[in-house]
């Protein structure tokens, strides 16, 4: 597994859905001064996968306040994130996600991003967070039939946030609203002082 964290991220243009219409030439460079996050998942009418599509789903606005951009890409075509995006939630479906799903049916993407699985001929449940200026701050990558925590990517693009700002690291379990930590000796023992 390629660790991209650190590198600029491998941009694409393929086609997408948005809002039920196709777009043929959907770039990840088009969101170049915004963060992305741009995730993976198997295949389009599966178990695991509309239960993180809805979750990325309800913490968007959460996403698009900190100016973050959320996009899922799969191996499926155009044609069938279309109808999984008109299949109602009831039925397995994924009605009501208004973020670009990305059909990587050539797999180029999928490959780039290193998350192909080997023989199968679909993706990991990889997830990159991706800064404004296109270099990936943080990649995780999930077996199949482990599903991702969505607060658990808002938190990463808040520590992300947070650093860029202040100049602070963010120590384990950091949330949003709690002290950073300088990075050097003295800010370690000061955070451990306050323990």
């Amino acid at each position: 597994m390629a660790v991209l964290t650190g590198r600029k991220a491998p941009d694409f243009k393929a086609s997408a859905v948005i809002n039920g219409k196709f777009d043929d030439s959907f770039t990840l460079s088009q969101f170049k001064g915004k963060y992305v996050v741009l995730f993976f998942y198997p295949l389009d009418f599966t178990f695991v996968c509309p239960t993180e599509l809805h979750a990325f789903q309800a913490k968007l606005d959460e996403f698009k306040k900190r100016n973050c951009e959320v996009v899922g890409v799969s191996v499926d075509s155009k044609f069938s994130h279309l109808a999984w995006l008109n299949t109602p939630v009831k039925e397995g479906g994924i009605k009501g996600v208004t973020y670009p799903v990305v059909a990587d049916i050539n797999k180029t993407i999928s490959a780039d991003y290193d998350v192909l699985v080997e023989g199968a001929g679909i993706a990991y449940r990889g997830l990159f967070l991706i800064d404004k200026d296109g270099v990936v701050q943080h990649q995780v990558v999930n077996a199949l039939g482990l599903g991702r925590n969505i607060d658990e990517a808002l938190r990463m693009l808040e520590a992300l946030q947070h650093l860029e700002k202040n100049g602070e690291v963010c120590p384990a379990n950091w949330h949003e609203g709690q002290k950073g930590m300088k990075p050097d000796q003295g800010g370690l023992k000061d955070w451990f002082k306050d323990k």
